[in-house]
């Protein structure tokens, strides 16, 4: 066994390995990301976002943005590892080789002579009966004394000759990586170790591993309270209206666990006054009302007048305490949207559908939260089925603008958005009274609004026509375009205070039945993941339809520069449903913007499946609402304007009910029809 200055050593090298094993390879990959990912996405570069310090790199704010628990763990292990280096560099010694000419100060192919000349000499300094020090009589026993016999001694010389050493082969030395302390054991100090060895080893562990499980058990993968799934799967109904989201959205117990302080109730009564009008109180009874208002939970009331602070932008008159609170609130309520979107679009029995309605009231509320725009300006004003709400995301833009431009007959943001830049310019800053500068904030911002077109196509995989039963596949690219060409950006919205990266919701739905049969979530930050998945999906379906290597390559090439150029490839799936011609709407809805959502008409006609499992006919999807052929060129209709004055998307329910009867009645007609035919053949 080594000394104990050797093992002292090696545990040192042994931590130190252990770090740098999993730490080196972690670092270089946030470097990279950190690198890589100013160069992926672009900011907003408005005055109004550029003044809201939202992207102001302070030091105080670099800090901050610095100082989470991941990195200052990174830093701690960085430490460590530096200090350990420094430890072993300044503890290891270098292997001495044994020399007895260097040794006695002589040069090699000294005589006999010279070497007892040089030993007595030596001697006289080192000898313990002429110099009492214990290290001068550790050095002549073993270097002085030893070199000499190598080289006078017969014997030591052949030794030394051989293996290098006076005293023949020399053993090979091992050292145990652990601390000095651990060796030692004997007595009270060998149980005090044990405990430490257990205590570290498995008790440590096991209650880290307890906390663990015991928090992570309370959260989901997106970090929502499950408490929070079970509320938002209990309270969505299919028949929840956009105005009515909001009071399912704040139940969450997120929400719930924030404090109500005694001291919140004089500002929280003050900004009552403020955003009232958005509230969906009965003015008929407003005191009845109010009263009603304020016996709900505490909590609730709390969170609601906080979301409305945020939509009406009347945050600034807010307490410190409050503002800590308003700003928990919209740090989460991204993540509880998109829990609470995948609630209303959660297949149920009895046909694996979600519901429409609500999915779209949720979306509507995000795009208001994210923009700062009140719910009540989505409603139909002017001409326009989306109100001004629009409109009112855009900097340096009001109410009293609006009206402006309203003389100029542009009701609509399509009207805004289809005029030139030249034409824009001239039209707000005479008629709007808007600076230059003001005018090119307007201009950064629509250029960044995104425009989505679609490549989508429905089909059984391997037949050409579709059948009762069948797995219908639907597959397709999503296209992003903007006007500034930048595929990856982050969206204008000044008044929300966090980071936050656009998303794209893709519904494959059927209005008049309020059902979602497809629903996927499309994103165009993560390039690096799309240009992974997309090649493989297309080289797995090219392969199974037998393409030949070089059609494989082509299509592999073709998907990857689709990805490149802003598409995303999207598929899902869903069981074909009876017998009929459906109307089906794919919605693509922003979670960011507002006026931005697209949608297409899809006619899915699906045949009745023959008793032999035989198919005929010709049946096929056809894109748009006219085509009753199925040789008839696809039409798509993109960008339709929508009919409900409480949301954009929402149907009217009457609508829905006498679509309903008009089925019945078309039923009714087709059993009385199988019954004269039956009775023309008895």
């Amino acid at each position: 066994m080594a000394s104990s200055e050797e093992n002292n050593t090696l545990f040192p090298i042994f931590i130190f390995s252990l770090l740098a094993l999993p730490l080196v390879p972690y670092t270089i990959f946030q470097l990279y990301y950190l690198a890589t990912k100013k160069a992926r996405i672009s900011k907003c570069q408005c005055s109004v976002c550029l003044q809201s310090g939202k992207y102001h790199k302070s030091i105080f704010r670099r800090i901050s943005n610095f100082s989470t628990y991941s990195n200052l763990t990174l830093l701690m292990l960085w430490v460590i590892m530096v200090l350990l280096a420094y430890h072993i560099k300044s503890s290891s010694h270098e292997v001495e080789i044994f020399e007895p000419f260097s040794i006695l100060g002589l040069e090699h192919g000294a005589t006999d002579s010279e070497i007892k000349k040089a030993y007595r000499r030596l001697s006289i300094q080192y000898h313990p009966d002429k110099n009492p020090d214990p290290e001068a009589h550790n050095y002549f026993v073993e270097y002085i004394s030893k070199a000499y016999q190598a080289l006078t001694d017969p014997i030591s010389r052949e030794n030394f000759e051989k293996y290098g050493h006076p005293d023949g082969r020399q053993g090979l030395q091992m050292g145990i990586a652990l601390p000095q302390f651990l060796l030692n054991i004997d007595g009270t100090s060998g149980a005090v170790n044990l405990l430490g060895i257990v205590g570290i080893c498995i008790i440590l562990p096991l209650v880290m591993a307890v906390m663990y499980l015991s928090r992570s058990s309370k959260y989901t993968g997106n970090y929502v309270l499950k408490h929070t799934l079970s509320a938002y799967f209990y309270l969505m109904k299919p028949a929840l209206a956009p105005s009515k989201v909001m009071d399912v959205f704040i139940k969450a117990a997120e929400y719930m666990e924030i404090p109500v302080r005694r001291s919140d109730g004089e500002p929280l009564q003050r900004l009552f006054v403020l955003v009232r009008s958005e509230l969906n109180l009965d003015l008929k009874n407003i005191k009845q009302e109010q009263a009603k208002f304020w016996k709900q939970h505490p909590a609730l009331v709390k969170t609601e007048l906080l979301v409305q602070a945020q939509l009406t932008r009347e945050s600034g008159c807010l307490t410190p305490s409050l503002q800590r609170d308003f700003r928990r609130i919209l740090e989460v309520a991204p993540r509880l949207l998109e829990e609470l979107m995948k609630m209303a679009v959660l297949q149920r029995p009895p046909h694996g559908h979600g519901w429409l309605r609500p999915a779209i009231g949720v979306v509507e509320l995000s795009q208001c939260i994210i923009q700062a725009v009140p719910l009540s300006a989505r409603k139909p004003a002017g001409g326009s089925v989306e109100g001004i709400a629009p409109f009112l995301q855009l900097p340096h833009f009001s109410e009293a603008v609006l009206k402006k431009l309203a003389r100029k007959k542009i009701r609509t943001f399509e009207d805004l958005r289809d005029l030139t830049q030249q034409e824009r310019f001239d039209l707000l800053t005479k008629t709007a009274s808007f600076t230059p500068s003001q005018s090119q904030d307007v201009e950064t911002v629509l250029e960044t609004l995104p425009s989505i077109t679609f490549d989508i196509k429905c089909e059984t995989e391997g037949e050409e026509a579709i059948q009762e039963g069948d797995i219908v596949t639907m597959r397709g690219w999503v296209t992003l375009n903007r006007t500034n060409h930048k595929t990856r950006s982050l969206p204008h919205c000044p008044n929300y205070p966090f980071h936050k990266e656009e998303n794209f919701w893709l519904l494959l739905a059927d209005p008049t039945s309020n059902s979602v049969w497809i629903s996927q979530k499309v994103s165009f930050m993560d390039e690096s993941a799309a240009l992974i998945a997309a090649p493989k999906v297309v080289r797995e379906s090219k392969e199974w339809a037998g393409a030949s290597p070089k059609e494989l390559n082509l299509a592999v090439k073709e998907a990857v520069d689709k990805v490149r150029s802003g598409s995303r490839l999207v598929i899902g799936r869903f069981l074909a449903p009876e017998e009929g011609t459906y109307n089906l709407t794919l919605f693509c809805l922003s979670d960011s913007w507002l006026g931005c959502d697209t949608k297409m008409s899809l006619k899915l006609k699906v045949l009745k499946r023959t008793k032999a499992g035989t198919r005929g006919g010709g049946a096929v999807v056809e894109d748009g609402g006219g085509a009753e052929d199925g040789g008839e060129d696809e039409e798509v209709e993109e960008d339709e304007l929508y009919d409900d004055d409480e949301s954009e998307y929402s149907e009217d329910e009457a609508d829905v009910q006498h679509h309903d009867n008009d089925n019945d009645n078309d039923n009714d007609n087709d059993n009385d029809n199988d019954g004269d035919d039956n009775e023309k053949e008895d």
